[in-house]
């Protein structure tokens, strides 16, 4: 494919690094955190609990959205945002060996999390602007791999790291939490550096679309009419309802299994789980799951490209429910060869990665129009919402009934992401290829 564009302005030099930076915040601040706080023995149903909370930045980010458009430019806010990541992620490595490390550093996810609910507005917003409709549906497969690499990272990478700094300390043999302590620490502080060059990477190559601008600037405009009128707009289109509920459903069944799955890998065999250690967890996200995301991701955005959401959206929808069914399976069998935990794995990262793509593009589908960066994280909150809320009660619900019964639930909760969709409408030529012209524009 051939694009008209100089090496700042080409899309692949900063959508790959930009979506890995808003995906790895996210994974680390919402997963990471559990299996590091498993790792210092905390309950499920605990550990469940407070990091389900840690959603709440990207549920009520939409409050502050309308300032990403009002203030300064997107491209300002994307770099000043990673610089603010980055300080947080030190402030968790600093207070992980504290003696009141749990409340200091849920503090510290905090205030990272609004960190990154900020980030995503602006990218998001960035995305946006910068690129056209036919440009948008191609590169949402790549946006959506690299964000879900991001995650893999942190779920794989990340955690094997960390799992081989508690062996190198020694965490295995002292029975000691200090070893354990200090491996995450040292883990942040890995995290901290990257940051650091995230935020001065995207400084320089993030390119200047003459879009990008403050939607006050060159006229006298009430700050607070901007703020309502965004919101207003909003929640005047049409089908409204059918919009949040799709919003809230589409991942029921997933908002509960991701903060359940990590936990049932490494829960020991008796108590229903697979016993993997810190490391291997890692591995399993790392390998197969990484590549098995990228296909999939790559396929979607190149599928609705090709044929449009309409088209795609049901076939989507199955692709990012159906593999829960390998989780059942697995509880029920406990399997013992890692070959076969490897294959679940990675049919359902493909299956996400895949399905996922048209949740993206539905909500840029819905965000057309002068304020698209607050209607997109209007859209994003509540997308944060359908995960917190489930995510809460997973682990009291996992920890009554059990692995086995828990993910036959996550089976049946998907039932009302197919009800809803029903009622769901896109425009038949949305994300496809029309003919349009398929170069960057002169920024």
């Amino acid at each position: 494919m051939k694009w008209k564009i100089s090496n700042t302005n080409n899309p692949w030099t900063w959508i790959p690094t930009l979506y890995f930076a808003e995906g790895l915040p996210y994974v680390v601040i919402t997963t990471v955190s559990v299996v590091m706080y498993k790792s210092m023995g905390m309950s499920n149903a605990d550990i469940a609990l407070y990091t389900s909370w840690l959603y709440l930045p990207w549920v009520i980010k939409p409050l502050w959205s309308p300032l990403i458009d009002i203030f300064k430019t997107k491209r300002f806010w994307i770099y000043t945002m990673q610089f603010l990541i980055g300080g947080g992620m030190a402030g968790v490595a600093l207070t992980i060996p504290a003696f009141h490390f749990f409340p200091l550093t849920l503090a510290f996810f905090f205030l990272l999390a609004f960190s990154s609910a900020t980030h995503d507005i602006a990218a998001d917003g960035f995305y946006m602007l910068s690129l056209t409709e036919y440009q948008q549906s191609f590169f949402v497969g790549i946006r959506s791999t690299f964000y879900r690499i991001a995650m893999l990272a942190g779920q794989g990478f990340l955690v094997m790291l960390a799992g081989y700094f508690e062996i190198l300390f020694g965490a295995g043999k002292t029975g000691s939490k200090g070893p354990v302590r200090d491996a995450w620490g040292l883990t942040f502080a890995v995290i901290t550096l990257m940051f650091a060059m995230f935020s001065i990477y995207h400084k320089v190559i993030l390119p200047k679309p003459a879009a990008d601008k403050s939607s006050v600037a060159g006229r006298a405009v009430s700050l607070k009419g901007e703020f309502l009128k965004s919101f207003l707009l909003f929640f005047k289109k049409e089908k409204i309802g059918v919009i949040i509920g799709f919003l809230l459903f589409y991942r029921l069944g997933e908002a509960q299994l991701i903060k359940i799955a990590v936990l049932f890998l490494r829960d020991g065999r008796g108590a229903g789980g697979l016993g993997l250690s810190t490391m291997e967890v890692g591995f399993v996200y790392g390998t197969l799951g990484l590549i098995s995301l990228i296909l999939g991701g790559i396929a979607g955005g190149v599928a609705i490209a090709g044929k449009g959401l309409k088209y795609w959206l049901w076939p989507m929808l199955l692709a990012i429910n159906i593999p829960h069914f390998l989780y059942v399976y697995m509880a029920y069998t406990q399997p013992m060869r890692m070959y076969i935990i490897y294959v679940c794995v990675a049919i359902e990262q493909f299956s996400y990665g895949f399905g996922f793509s048209a949740y993206m593009m539905y909500m840029i589908y819905i965000s057309e129009g002068e304020y698209k960066t607050s209607h997109y994280a209007i859209m994003t909150g509540f997308m944060a919402l359908g995960m917190m809320v489930p995510g809460m009660f997973s682990g009291i619900i996992q920890e009554a009934v059990g692995y086995k019964y828990f993910f036959i639930w996550v089976v049946i909760a998907m039932l009302p992401s197919f009800i809803i969709t029903r009622f769901v409408g896109v425009e038949e030529s949305f994300g496809k290829n029309n003919g349009i012209e398929k170069q960057m524009p002169d920024n």
